[in-house]
C-alpha cells in the first residue's frame, strides 16, 4: 500500500534509509531507482547540517541547471519550514537562485556543472552534494574534488546509473576496483512506499526489461545502449601468433572506422585497425575526440587517411555520421574507399557492375553457419 505523502512537506514522512542516511556523516553514495526519495533526503540532510553547524560552506551541484535548481530549492523549503529564522530573508544576503545564507554564517550554493565542470573550478567547500551524478564526465570530478582538500570535507553523490562507466559507477561497490571510505545506499525503486503495485506494472510492461532495471531496480547495465553483449567482444579476442607466417610478410590492409559525435555529445571516436592476410584483425590505434565539429572530424579522416592509405573507411552513419560521410563522398581521396554502415547491414549506393551503378547491402560481420 502506498503511504500518504506530502510532496511539500517530505520531512514528516521518510523512509528507514533516508533517516539513516541523513544521520550519516562522511562520504556517501546513494544508488537510487526512480522517485525513491534521493533528492528530498540530500535537501533535508544539508538543510539541517547548515542550520545546525555554523560556517558550513555547502555546493550543490548537478549536471544541469534544473537539476541542480531543485534540489537546492527543496533545501530551501525545508529551511523555511524547519528553521524559519535562520535564512537571512532580506537585504543583499536574501536568497537568490544561487546562494542561501543563514544567520550562523553557512551559505549553500546552487550551480550546474556543464559539460566539464570548468566555469566552477573556484570554490572551496565543506561539502559537495552531487545530485544525478551518473552522466557527469569524469572531467567535472577533477574539477570538483579538490575542493574539499583544505577543509577535509565529505562527498555526497546520488543518481539513477547510467551504464558501467563514469566516476559515480567507480564509487560503487560494483565496481571491480572499490573506493574506500564511502556509505553506500542502494534503494530500489520497488521497496518505495511511495509508487503502487499498478503504476510499477505499466511502467513495466511500457519499458524494455533493461530500460525497467536501471530506472526502477538501479541496475548498472551497459546492455541498454550497447549493440554487442561484452561477452561476445571479449571471446573475440584472441592473441596474434606471428609464427603462423613463418617469417614472410603477410598482406595487410589498414581500414578505419568511426563513431561519430558533435559539440556538447558523446566522443568522436576513431580506430584503425589492420586486416591481416583477410583472417585476422589487429587494432592499431583508436583516437578519441571530445567537443569536435563535424567538419574538423571530416579534415581529421582526410589527414590519416593520408598517412594510413586505408582500404576501406567505415562511417557510422546513423544520426551525426550523415555529416561526415556526404562530404567524404564528395572527395575524390575518399569518394570510393567510405562507406556508410548502421548496425548489421547498410544499403550503399555506390557499387558498379559492368560499368553500370547498382545497389547492394554491404554487410560488417560474416554470419555463422
Amino acid at each position: 500500500m502506498p503511504i500518504e505523502y506530502n510532496i511539500f512537506e517530505p520531512w514528516l514522512t521518510l523512509d528507514k534509509w533516508q533517516k539513516k542516511y541523513i544521520e550519516t556523516e562522511g562520504n556517501c553514495f546513494l544508488l537510487c531507482g526512480r522517485q525513491a526519495g534521493k533528492t528530498t533526503a540530500m535537501s533535508i540532510k544539508f538543510g539541517k547540517r547548515a542550520a545546525e553547524n555554523s560556517n558550513r560552506i555547502i555546493g550543490m551541484f548537478a549536471y544541469t541547471e534544473k537539476q541542480a535548481y531543485n534540489l537546492f530549492f527543496k533545501t530551501l523549503m525545508y529551511l523555511r519550514a524547519v528553521y524559519p529564522k535562520m535564512v537571512i530573508e532580506k537585504g543583499p544576503k536574501k536568497p537568490t537562485k544561487h546562494l542561501i545564507y543563514l544567520t550562523n554564517n553557512s551559505v549553500i550554493m546552487c550551480y550546474a556543472v556543464g559539460l566539464t565542470g570548468e566555469g566552477i573550478r573556484t570554490f572551496t567547500l565543506t561539502d559537495l552534494v552531487v545530485d544525478e551524478a551518473a552522466p557527469m564526465a569524469r572531467e567535472v570530478f577533477v574539477a570538483l574534488s579538490p575542493m574539499l582538500s583544505v577543509t577535509k570535507g565529505n562527498m555526497d553523490l546520488s543518481s539513477t546509473p547510467r551504464g558501467r562507466q563514469g566516476y559515480f559507477y567507480e564509487c560503487s561497490d560494483q565496481c571491480p576496483r572499490v573506493k574506500k571510505n564511502w556509505t553506500r545506499f542502494y534503494i530500489n525503486g520497488e521497496d518505495c512506499p511511495r509508487h503502487t503495485q499498478t503504476f510499477l506494472e505499466e511502467e513495466r510492461e511500457a519499458m524494455t526489461k533493461l530500460e525497467y532495471a536501471q530506472e526502477y531496480l538501479a541496475r548498472f547495465l551497459d546492455e541498454i545502449k550497447q549493440f554487442y553483449p561484452d561477452e561476445l567482444i571479449r571471446d573475440a579476442f584472441k592473441p596474434m601468433d606471428w609464427n603462423v607466417y613463418k617469417g614472410r610478410i603477410p598482406q595487410v590492409d589498414k581500414f578505419l572506422g568511426v563513431d561519430v559525435a558533435r559539440m556538447g555529445g558523446d566522443e568522436t571516436v576513431l580506430l584503425t585497425a589492420d586486416r591481416i592476410e583477410r583472417e585476422h584483425i589487429n587494432m592499431i590505434e583508436m583516437d578519441i575526440k571530445s567537443e569536435t565539429k563535424l567538419t574538423d572530424t571530416v579534415k581529421l579522416i582526410l589527414e590519416k587517411d593520408l598517412f594510413n592509405h586505408y582500404k576501406k573507411i567505415y562511417i557510422d552513419d546513423g544520426g551525426l555520421g550523415a555529416g561526415v560521410l556526404d562530404p567524404l563522398l564528395e572527395n575524390k581521396q575518399t569518394k570510393w574507399k567510405v562507406t556508410g554502415i548502421n548496425n548489421s547491414s547498410r544499403y550503399y549506393e555506390h557499387k558498379w557492375v559492368k560499368g553500370k551503378e547498382k545497389g547492394g547491402q554491404s554487410r560488417l560481420m560474416k554470419e555463422e553457419g
